[in-house]
Order: C-alpha cells, then sequence, then structure tokens
C-alpha cells in the first residue's frame, strides 16, 4: 500500500481500535475525540459496531441501570480535571467494566507527574485502572486503560486536521518575557528561533511532543519514513521531537515521504484575509459553528420540512454539517467546494441539487443563468415532504443548503465589506506608511456604532472586524517601515483610547472580547481593564512583523507596486512551495533539514572537502506540509495550483492544527493562553 493510501486511511483505521472496545457499552467522549470522530465515519460507526449509547464526557452525564459497560474516550492527560469528571461518572453509574481510551501517551503521563527515566510497563495506566475499580466499587471489576491516537480528522484525502491541538500556536516574541519568567536562573531568549522544548512550560511541553507523538504514529502505521524540515521556531521543536521519537525498524520503511513544517505566524496576512474567491472559507465565516467543534458548522435544515421560522422552532430541529461520510457523491461535492474557486464550487453544487430532484422525478425548472441563494433553496425545498428522497440525498442537501446560506446578500455584503477594506489598506501602506494607515483606521473606529460587537449593518465593524484588521495591517507594516516613529506611538494611544470607549459601550461581549478582557459581562468591564487588555493587544500586534526577520529568502509577503501596477500580496506558502519545486532544486537555507542529527552534522563537515548531496523536501513522491496554527481554505487550492503548474510529480498531503476563518487568528494571538494548553489537567 502506497503510503499516501496508508495516510489517508490512517484516522478510520485507528477508530477501529476503539470500536472493538465499544461493544455493548456506554460511550463518554470529549469535544476534540468527537470532532475526530465526526469526520472519520460519524457517531453512527460507534452505534454500528454495538454501542449502546453516546454521551459528552460531563460530570452531569451517566450510566442506566442496565449499562455495565463503559468507554471512556479523551484527548487528555488522565490527571486532574479529566480524572476528575471520569470519576464523577463511575460513581454515579453502576459499571461492572471500564475501559478508557487516552490520546496521550503514556510517557507524557509520566511527563506530566515529572518522571523523566524510562520506566518498564506502563505504571500511570495501570495506577488510573486501580483507581477505576475503586470508584466502580469492587476489586473484581473490569478496567482498562489504552492509548490509541485517535486526533486526526479527515476532511479529504489531501487533508487531515487535529482538532485536539487546534489551539496550539507558534510562539511569539511577547511569550519571551513568561518563558524567561519562569526559568530565572537561565540565559534569556532573545528571539522565539532560540528557544528549545524544553524551555517551555510543562503543559506546552506536553502538547508539542503529543503531536510528535501522534504524527510518529501516522507515519508508523502507513509503514513510512519520513525525512523532516522546518520553517519557523514551532515548526523547528516539533519537526526535532518527531525525529528523536522515531523507531529504527521505521528508519528502514520501503515508503519515503518528506514533510515540511511551517509557522502560521510566518504569514498571518493569508490568514486574516477575506479573500473572494473560495466558497468553503465564506461558509465557515458565515455560518455558526457546530457546537463543540472547531471546524464544522450548522446548517439550517427547517428549509426541508413544513415548519416555519419562529423563536419556538430553534432547538426543534437538528442542524445539518459539512462533515458527509454516508454518501459517496456528497462526500466528492465537499471535496470539490473545499478546493474549487466560488464560482465552479456554487455551479457545481447546482448541478448535484438538479441531478438528485432528477433521480427523484421532482418537478424542477433548469435556470442555466447566475447561481443565487434563492435557486439552491428553491432546489432543496423540492425535496420536502418526501422522506425517501430526503435520506437518499441528505448529504447533498446539507451542503446545498450550506451554500444557499451563505450566498445570502446579507452575509456576502459583510464579507465583501471587509474585502474591500483590505484592498484599500494594501495599497495604503504601500502610498503613506504604517502611522497614515493608523489614522485610517482611527477615523473607521471613531465612525463604527457602540453596538453588540458582533456589528450592526452590513457596512459597519465591530470590534472583532477591527481586530482582525489590524492583524492585516500590523503583519504587513513592518514590510513598508524601519523602526517605530513618534507619529505611529502616538496614533496607537488614540487608537487604544477609541477601541477602549467602543468596547466600554458594548450592549454584549463577543467570546473574542471576553477571552481578552477577563470578563464575561459588559456589567464587569472597567475602563481600566478594558484599557489595559487593549495595551496587550498592541504589544502583541508590534511584534507580527518581526516574524520573518530572521529569514534569509522568505522575508517579504509585500509588493509595494508601482505607478502602472497596484500593490499585491505575495503568499508565504506559495514561496515555499515554489522554492520546492523549482527546478534544479538549489538548497534553500530557511528551509532547515531537522532529521538527520549527527549524521547530517557529519555530511555538512564532509562537504567542506568534497560534494555531498544534502535531503531536499522534493527527494520523495510524496510531501506532507504541517502547517502550524492552521490553514485556510483559499491556500489548499493554492497548493494544488503551484503543484500542477510545476508539474512535480509530487503527492502533497496537507495537515494542520484547524481550518482557518479570519475571526480565528486574533482568538490564537490575543485570547488564549498560547503557552498554557489545555491538557486537561
Amino acid at each position: 500500500m502506497p503510503p499516501s493510501a496508508g495516510a489517508a486511511r490512517f484516522p478510520a483505521r485507528l477508530w477501529e481500535e476503539v470500536l472493538r472496545r465499544g461493544r455493548h457499552a456506554v460511550v463518554f467522549m470529549d469535544d476534540p475525540c468527537a470532532e475526530s470522530l465526526h469526520w472519520s465515519g460519524g457517531v453512527s460507526r460507534l452505534l454500528e459496531a454495538g454501542a449502546r449509547n453516546v454521551k459528552q464526557l460531563s460530570s452531569f452525564e451517566a450510566g442506566a441501570e442496565d449499562e455495565p459497560r463503559a468507554l471512556f474516550v479523551v484527548s487528555t492527560l488522565l490527571k486532574g480535571r479529566t480524572a476528575d469528571v471520569i470519576k464523577d461518572v463511575v460513581s454515579l453509574s453502576r459499571f461492572r467494566c471500564c475501559v478508557v481510551v487516552t490520546a496521550m501517551p503514556h510517557s507524557l503521563h509520566l511527563l506530566a507527574g515529572g518522571v523523566t527515566a524510562e520506566l518498564d510497563g506502563s505504571p500511570v495506566f495501570q495506577q488510573f485502572e486501580e483507581r477505576l475499580r475503586e470508584w466502580m466499587g469492587d476489586a473484581s471489576c473490569t478496567a482498562e486503560v489504552v492509548h490509541v491516537p485517535v486526533v486526526f480528522a479527515q476532511l479529504s484525502p489531501q487533508l487531515l486536521l487535529v482538532p485536539s491541538f487546534a489551539d496550539l500556536f507558534p510562539l511569539l516574541e511577547t511569550d519571551l518575557r513568561s518563558i524567561d519568567g519562569n526559568r530565572p536562573e537561565k540565559r534569556r531568549h532573545g528571539r522565539p528561533m532560540d528557544v528549545d522544548v524544553h524551555a517551555l512550560p510543562l503543559a506546552l511541553q506536553v502538547k508539542v511532543k503529543a503531536l510528535a507523538s501522534a504524527l510518529n504514529a501516522l507515519f508508523e502505521l502507513s509503514g513510512t519514513r519520513e525525512e523532516s524540515f522546518a520553517v519557523g521556531p514551532m515548526s523547528r521543536m516539533i519537526a526535532g521531537e518527531l525525529a528523536s521519537q522515531a523507531k529504527a525498524g521505521r528508519k528502514a520503511a520501503v515508503h519515503k515521504a518528506s514533510v515540511v513544517f511551517i509557522d502560521r505566524t510566518l504569514d498571518l496576512t493569508g490568514a486574516v484575509g477575506h479573500h473572494g474567491d473560495n466558497l468553503v472559507e465564506k461558509i465557515l465565516s458565515v455560518l455558526p459553528q457546530l457546537p463543540g467543534h472547531v471546524t464544522d458548522v450548522q446548517v439550517d435544515m427547517v428549509g426541508l420540512t413544513h415548519l416555519q421560522h419562529t423563536p419556538t422552532v430553534q432547538g426543534t430541529l437538528a442542524p445539518g454539517c459539512l462533515a458527509q461520510n454516508q454518501s459517496a457523491t456528497a462526500r466528492l461535492l465537499w471535496e470539490t467546494m473545499l478546493v474549487a474557486k466560488q464560482k465552479e464550487a456554487v455551479m457545481e453544487v447546482r448541478r448535484h441539487l438538479v441531478e438528485a430532484a432528477s433521480k427523484e422525478n421532482l418537478p424542477f425548472k433548469i435556470n442555466l443563468g447566475r447561481v443565487t441563494s434563492e435557486q439552491l433553496s428553491s432546489y432543496a425545498q423540492l425535496f420536502r415532504g418526501s422522506w425517501g428522497a430526503l435520506q437518499s440525498h441528505c448529504g447533498v442537501l446539507q451542503l446545498g443548503l450550506a451554500t444557499a446560506q451563505t450566498l445570502r446578500p446579507a452575509g456576502l455584503a459583510r464579507w465583501d465589506a471587509r474585502l474591500a477594506f483590505e484592498k484599500l489598506l494594501l495599497q495604503a501602506l504601500g502610498d503613506s506608511g504604517l502611522a497614515d494607515v493608523l489614522k485610517q483606521l482611527l477615523t473607521i473606529v471613531k465612525s463604527s456604532g457602540s453596538g453588540s460587537g458582533a456589528g450592526g449593518g452590513d457596512d459597519e465593524l465591530s470590534v472583532d472586524d477591527l481586530l482582525v484588521l489590524l492583524v492585516y495591517v500590523y503583519s504587513l507594516g513592518q514590510e513598508t517601515h524601519v523602526g517605530r516613529s513618534h507619529a505611529e506611538e502616538q496614533v496607537e494611544e488614540e487608537l487604544i483610547g477609541a477601541l477602549t470607549r467602543s468596547l466600554t459601550n458594548q450592549t454584549t461581549l463577543s467570546q473574542l472580547l471576553q477571552d481578552i478582557t477577563g470578563v464575561s459581562t459588559p456589567e464587569e468591564l472597567t475602563v481600566e481593564r478594558a484599557h489595559t487588555a487593549l495595551e496587550r493587544v498592541f504589544e502583541t500586534l508590534r511584534t507580527l512583523g518581526h516574524s520573518r526577520s530572521q529569514l534569509r529568502q522568505f522575508r517579504s509577503v509585500y509588493n509595494a507596486g508601482d505607478t502602472t501596477h497596484q500593490a499585491t500580496y505575495r503568499p508565504f506558502l506559495k514561496q515555499v512551495l515554489e522554492e520546492i519545486f523549482r527546478p534544479g532544486r538549489p538548497e534553500c537555507p530557511d528551509i532547515e533539514h531537522t532529521s538527520g542529527g549527527l549524521t547530517d552534522l557529519l555530511k555538512t563537515g564532509i562537504s567542506m572537502f568534497m560534494k555531498v548531496s544534502r535531503p531536499h523536501p522534493s527527494d520523495h513522491p510524496l510531501l506532507f506540509l504541517f502547517l502550524v496554527g492552521g490553514v485556510t481554505p483559499s491556500e489548499l487550492r493554492l497548493i494544488r495550483e503551484v503543484v500542477s503548474a510545476h508539474k512535480a510529480g509530487t503527492q502533497v498531503l496537507v495537515i494542520s492544527t484547524r481550518l482557518l476563518r479570519p475571526a480565528d487568528i486574533p482568538h490564537l494571538l490575543f485570547g488564549t493562553g498560547r503557552l498554557t494548553p489545555d491538557i486537561g489537567v
């Protein structure tokens, strides 16, 4: 089996380990594992394998009187909060057999407990088995704890995500103060590139090592030997951990692949940009998220029923979603939507709806003009009341309704308004410089309403939107000026003041604003707290333009243009891929080979005296691109286009921590504890 096929089937194969243990059991699962299963066959796989019920991992859940078996599936360590919740569930139930599957390997349970030495067996797992029997109240009860890395979500044959690492994000300069503060006796770090994995806080160490362990399992199960390369500090750490975990048997594997890790922070412009030509990017931003999920959305299914849109109907009908595992036709449609241009994707959605209606002999009028939201909705509504047809084409109908609801004029107008702002700012950076662009943003802040934080009219920008625009500007601003002028300092102070006033006038706080300020209601938000929070935001913003300063070749993503050409954005990922597939395979100083260890050092020394061929990312027929911090749907299409244009003969598979919306980046930059990720403790 080729490595690409093994990697593509990897998530489903891992879940087979879980399914075997779920027979006749009630299953309790945390959100990241549930999301992984959601894209790897769905909860129906567990039920078809014999599970009695599937529930959220919560202290408020328990097994029924006639459910003696339990299976717990968790993405975290079996310590702290996770252990407490499992104890609560077991204590409230009458289980005679408990199996716990954790995605964290035993070695990381030891590390979290302060044990660095190698121990025989799995003593931590054995101790937890004893605790399970104690909670069940009978030493004769059966308990088992196993490690299975069920962390991958397969969105398409070319895309794997790892939902339990969705908040893992590369280090910023502002993080160095906290890292150094926890190790006062050690040498200070001058830049993120100087930080090694052992200097990280324990929770982040565990997270990085867990990701490397999951990738190691991916390559081991598919029989692949990888050569790892890194672009960026966090990428270097993960690649180094992966190299250290590779077993001798895998180093002799027949299949070979290259893995290139890239830090998201090296190009935040593309991550926050509202690109105009990708349907899925708009779906993810316009439709509400599916509860408990990082990637999927809620699709309103009321249009397939005779129910009316009223407040009482809200919550009556289960939402649709983008993950379609039961229908090969819907799965292929989703894969097209993910990477095609918007016009092609929308026409493909219409074609599938028309073909489905035709198969069911439903009356429809063919309209070959421009595809509209109303037209797609009308095709979907043909199935209303026809239960057999609904069941047969449910996947296509969900994707069709997701498209229709995204193409509504209100949603598109908001998207287009943000895209227009970005184009103006892109040009202004080249014409005027950062200080003048910040003055334009200050005018926008002052003119925006003081509404709820979600944005009022189609053209009105919320505080969340303004933070996205600020990331866009600062991620490019360093390339258009040198140093920080007095004019910039002055306008930044005015921006902080204007945003403080806007924040304290909010009637509700978005989740991002709650995370940034540390309060959940407007009543708790004082002027001082808002001002302090925004000062921290701007401290982070000022560092964004420095992320590429240590690179020698990929230092710029901005082309200022001239009198005849507009300013343009040059995607960092495109530059890296074009360099990888460049004829002649020149060595790139910014793409660091990390798998060689001592062997690579010896080659470097020998190359001083004789010609030695160093590993290159294009050496093998399969290339894994791992985007640390997220990948956008637009970038997925860009990857396909670059590979096709270079006729590379290389298959490229993408792995990433999340599928990004523009609004995700402020959350990852300002609203999460990058240094203290959730490991269940």
